[in-house]
């Protein structure tokens, strides 16, 4: 059995027992922090003792990394981005064989993810976190430092790579084509793809081919954002590591595919969910970036007023009902409803859902996938889920009549049923459930509340600067001069945290719509939307375009924002 890190400290003569049984005490208030930085915060021992034990524990060589010159070829084995990821330094590369140098040793996932992305055999050695701040600094932390546009301009400088790559393009071979998907150009680009996309919190890498060029595009805050195109020929190389990755058939090209990767990335699991479609000119391949690490699910974190939160929690603590959140795609509506069933996750009550597919994986839900091709619709997993006796049920989406009707049935037998539709507003979702042949006194006895969402980006707080909008501007929101004296409008002047688009991240603007006796006796005298969008507002509802003015007027989004993602009300 390998001995304590605190016994290897005794061992090498560093402390004595008395002073390990104070760590261990420390270490009793202080369970995240390691030994040996406890040892160092209490001034028993140095960062390069730490780094010495450390090797002596794992049978490695400690190194110091300021006395060496790393050739610059063997800094090309690892990004930028990889290196401040992993805050590892790369010393050598011989036979397949990438030697390291490192403070956590004893972290072992980062050789491992190491391994995956890079295709090599790593070996590491030990050092101080100090050497490794100082060699980031010098190595890494400069304007010629490795990006998307150096990969590609050395890419197209290696005159065996290019000539692979011209030979693989002119042919159908399987074989050079795999690999030339397992090169270290191609995966050197991929993964530093993939690592700008997990480090701009984007949702979706687009992979697209065209006649003359291959596009790379990342979405990031619903907006798409093209990088500097590689060469045309790449994009079989590229299109086929990413299916090696997913475990999708190579050979199969004229048939879409789906598939999905596993990335573990600085310890977070990160999963790309793949679409392979092909199309005139090659396969087009979309990668949804599902990165639990950087979703928040509270309902504090998704853009509700405090009052607004309130009315909701009252909401999605009833018994039983259906509560529907509608929006367009992307707008955010599954990332709520986790958020509210995070909130109802108590061991007391079984919680359930059907999703299509499953995004996220929530500890003490049950999730079941949607398989349409197996017969596994939202329709037949429901009425399954419903001989499990939950308590509250999530179906992913409302998309027909039958399962419209299997979750009436659930709510009326005791069930809370949490849902989405693709509705404009909450006042049409009630006219949308009638032409799903929904009657409506069963409407009237279910329906709780309906939450219409939407996302608009937010000001990037780096670069935000005060503005005086002109009336053309207020005109599109249906406001004049007068109507705005003494309110504030902001707008991002663009910098290098937000990649000067001016926006970073986004947030949600919401109408909640409570089904009470006034709103239900409109439904059952099929009364028109205008008059049951008066109701509601009579009611307290406040419509998505003033819920978008007041995020304006806090300074937190722009006037283009709320006027894409909202109508005017009639």
């Amino acid at each position: 059995m390998p001995r304590s890190f605190g016994q290897v400290l005794i061992d090498l003569g560093f402390i004595d027992e008395e002073q390990l049984d104070l760590l261990r005490e420390e270490q009793e208030q202080r369970p995240n922090e390691p030994i040996g930085q406890l040892a160092i915060g209490m001034n028993m021992i140095t960062e390069e003792q730490v780094a010495q034990a450390l090797a002596e524990q794992f049978g490695l060589q400690v190194v110091a990394v300021s006395d060496l010159t790393i050739p610059k070829e063997v800094l090309q084995h690892l990004t930028e981005p990889m290196a401040n990821l992993y805050r590892v330094i790369p010393l050598s590369f011989r036979n397949d064989v990438l030697t390291i140098a490192t403070a956590e040793p004893q972290n072992i996932s980062v050789m491992d993810e190491l391994r995956n992305f890079l295709g090599y055999q790593i070996r590491p050695v030990v050092t101080t976190p100090k050497e490794i701040e100082v060699a980031l600094e010098r190595y890494y932390a400069t304007d010629d430092g490795d990006s998307v546009e150096s990969i590609i301009e050395q890419m197209q400088s290696d005159k065996s790579f290019m000539e692979e790559l011209d030979e693989a393009a002119s042919g159908e071979d399987l074989t050079s084509a795999e690999s030339l998907a397992e090169s270290a150009p191609v995966r050197k680009l991929l993964n530093m793809v993939f690592l700008l996309g997990i480090k701009d919190h984007a949702s979706d890498l687009h992979f697209e081919p065209f006649e003359d060029e291959f596009k790379i595009r990342i979405k990031a805050d619903g907006t798409l954002y093209e990088m500097v195109p590689p060469p045309r020929h790449l994009a079989s190389a590229i299109t086929t590591r990413i299916k090696v990755l997913s475990n999708l058939d190579i050979a199969e090209k004229r048939l879409p595919q789906d598939g999905r990767i596993r990335l573990m990335v600085a310890g977070n699991p990160i999963d790309f969910r793949v679409s392979v479609l092909p199309t005139m000119f090659g396969e087009s391949v979309v990668c949804r970036i599902l990165d639990k690490s950087v979703i928040s699910l509270d309902l504090n974190n998704v853009g509700m007023s405090q009052e607004l939160i309130d009315q909701f929690r009252k909401i999605i603590e009833l018994p039983n009902g259906i509560i529907l959140v509608t929006g367009p795609t992307g707008s955010g509506k599954t990332t709520t409803l986790y958020a509210a069933l995070s909130e109802l996750n108590v061991i007391t009550d079984k919680l359930m859902t059907t999703e299509d597919p499953v995004e996220y994986d929530i500890d003490g839900i049950v999730q079941m996938p949607i398989d349409a091709e197996i017969g596994n619709t939202f329709a037949q997993c429901l009425r399954s889920i419903l001989r499990q006796d939950p308590d509250k049920i999530l179906v992913g989406e409302i998309r027909d009549r039958e399962t419209a009707q299997i979750a009436v049935q659930a709510s009326l037998t005791g069930h809370l049923v949490f849902s989405t539709l693709h509705t404009n507003d909450a006042p049409s979702t009630i006219t949308r459930l009638k032409d799903m042949g929904i009657p409506e006194f069963l409407i009237t006895a279910t329906l709780q509340a309906i939450l219409a969402q939407r996302l608009v980006r937010r000001i990037c707080k780096d670069c935000r600067t005060e503005f005086t909008p002109t009336e053309e501007q207020l005109g599109q929101l249906n406001l004049t001069p007068a109507d705005v004296v003494g309110k504030h409008f902001y707008q991002g002047a663009g910098c290098v945290t937000c990649n000067n688009t001016g926006y970073k991240g986004r947030t949600a603007i919401h109408e909640f719509l409570v089904v009470n006796e006034e709103i239900r006796d409109i439904i059952l005298r099929n009364g028109s939307v205008a008059e049951m969008a008066a109701a509601a507002r009579r009611n307290g509802m406040t419509p998505l375009r003033e819920a978008g003015l007041a995020k304006i007027f806090e300074g937190t989004t722009t006037i283009e924002e709320v006027v894409r993602e909202t109508v005017l009300d009639v």
